[in-house]
């Protein structure tokens, strides 16, 4: 019975965050990622989750991520990325290289080998979400079988760290920016209906239960449950330390694929549908964790350091970079937002540039960040281990 009631929580609890977020700016300020996080830490230590349910609670936090994924990458359109204008494109390439370089010397400089499996897989798991976002760190995390108190931590610290850096792009980066890079040309290519669009693909849950949506986010469901089959089938075949690792790439790989279909890349709220299951993930996650470990900050040395390295290092970098290939700074700030922070927060930081004509470029980038950030954050992962 208990087990039956934990279910139903975790499943209907980020609905209940939806609204908080959507009725209150105070809320939604604070984002569902971060509540979803805070209250399931709360019922984690206040002792009313029996012991017991440790095994399960790992698996139910496991197939979530695994189901997301799916439902996260259908929208994605390849055909559209490679017709992307020339600089944007170039742009995303090269701050992705910022990304992983930073997350690499970094390594070598702050984090000591001997202090166990957590300073190989954090390599892992920001590249991911410096590449992609929330998602690509959950999934890199249980594709390295993270230990969950380590992974809040590293994630509060990756919060922590990514709104210093937002607030510089609110504020100071573009003037900065301006003394040695171009300024951006105006193109007025931007609709203030492409712009709600976008935006309300990524972010609103209105029209969700509409019949003309809800059936064929039925579709989706049942496209990614068929995934999932197909990932665990692959990780039973390969068992032993990589078999997470092969189900993640595996269900990566067979769902960029069906987005090239365009009846499933045509399926209105998939991404929105995925995100939910990264908070049901966010939620049953953060329940297993121990917050007498996760302040102990000497239970991770260095680790903050390391996190303020990777991701000013990638800023520093990825500036230098545009400027010496030339790239406007506004193009180089919406990117930078959409990688290390997420791409839901890009209207917010074009606004404050003023710069409505990037918002479609710093989504779309942030977008293939997602589909993108897996392959290369297990990559850079099992190369250091």
């Amino acid at each position: 019975m208990y087990m039956v009631l934990l279910i139903l929580f975790y499943l209907l609890f980020p609905l209940a965050v939806i609204y908080l977020t959507n009725k209150f700016n105070f809320f939604n300020k604070i984002g569902a990622v971060l509540l979803c996080y805070f209250f399931g830490l709360v019922l984690g230590n206040i002792g009313i989750i029996p012991e017991h349910l440790s095994d399960f609670q790992q698996i139910f936090s496991g197939v979530s991520v695994l189901i997301a994924i799916p439902l996260l990458l259908f929208s994605l359109n390849i055909r559209d990325w490679f017709r992307m204008a020339g600089k944007t494109f170039f742009s995303g390439f090269i701050l992705t290289i910022a990304v992983a370089a930073s997350v690499v010397t970094g390594y070598f400089l702050f984090l000591n080998q001997s202090d166990g499996d957590w300073t190989w897989q954090v390599t892992g798991m920001y590249t991911g979400v410096y590449t992609g976002g929330t998602p690509n760190m959950a999934a890199i995390a249980t594709a390295l079988n993270v230990d969950s108190d380590f992974y809040i931590t590293a994630h509060t610290y990756d919060m922590l760290v990514s709104m210093i850096f937002i607030l510089l792009a609110m504020s100071v980066l573009q003037r900065i920016g301006l003394l040695f890079m171009p300024a951006y040309k105006k193109k007025n290519i931007m609709t203030d209906e492409q712009h709600q669009k976008q935006l309300e693909e990524l972010e609103s849950y209105n029209g969700f239960f509409k019949k003309g949506n809800f059936l064929p986010l039925l579709v989706a469901f049942g496209l990614s449950l068929l995934i999932f089959v197909i990932g665990f089938k692959m990780m039973q075949i390969f068992e032993g330390d990589m078999e997470f690792v092969i189900a993640i790439l595996t269900i990566t790989t067979l769902a960029i694929s069906f987005s090239l279909i365009p009846k499933v890349n045509r399926i209105p709220k998939t991404f929105n549908l995925g995100m939910y299951f990264i908070l049901i993930f966010s939620l049953v996650v953060s329940s297993m964790g121990d917050l007498n470990k996760i302040v102990d900050v000497s239970q991770y040395p260095n680790l903050l350091i390391y996190d303020f390295y990777v991701v000013f290092g990638t800023l520093i970098l990825g500036m230098l970079l545009s400027a010496l290939f030339r790239i406007d700074i506004d193009t180089t700030i919406i990117n930078l937002t959409a990688l290390i922070f997420s791409p839901p927060f890009v209207p917010v930081v074009a606004a404050k540039l003023k710069n409505k004509e990037i918002i479609i470029a710093g989504i779309t980038v942030g977008l293939y960040g997602y589909a993108i950030g897996n392959y290369l954050g297990i990559f850079i992962a099992y190369s250091l281990k």
